[in-house]
């Protein structure tokens, strides 16, 4: 299947949000609900309105996100042997 790039955030954020939405509503109204007569309509109810929810965050919460990200420095604590081996270089 061909598409085009320009339709890449659009489809991912889709995707994301019916798995989650779908996922997680069903979850959440099983716990709440219990499985009797109403729990499907009330589990389809819920989860096209959390689908609606999750997609504009799908879509716009990575924008932001990785923002913030850009602006963090992640560094990673030397291994012991490259501790001792920084030390050794100091100090001669």
């Amino acid at each position: 299947m061909n598409i085009n790039v320009k339709y890449r955030n659009i489809i991912f954020a889709f995707l994301m949000a019916f798995s989650m939405s779908f996922f997680i509503s069903f979850i959440l109204v099983s716990i709440n609900m219990g499985y009797d007569h109403t729990f499907l309509p009330i589990w389809l109810k819920t989860w096209s309105q959390a689908f609606i929810c999750a997609f504009f965050g799908a879509y716009f919460f990575p924008k932001v996100i990785q923002q913030i990200m850009r602006k963090i420095d992640f560094v990673e604590k030397p291994l012991m042997i490259e501790k001792e081996f920084l030390e050794r270089e100091e100090t001669n």
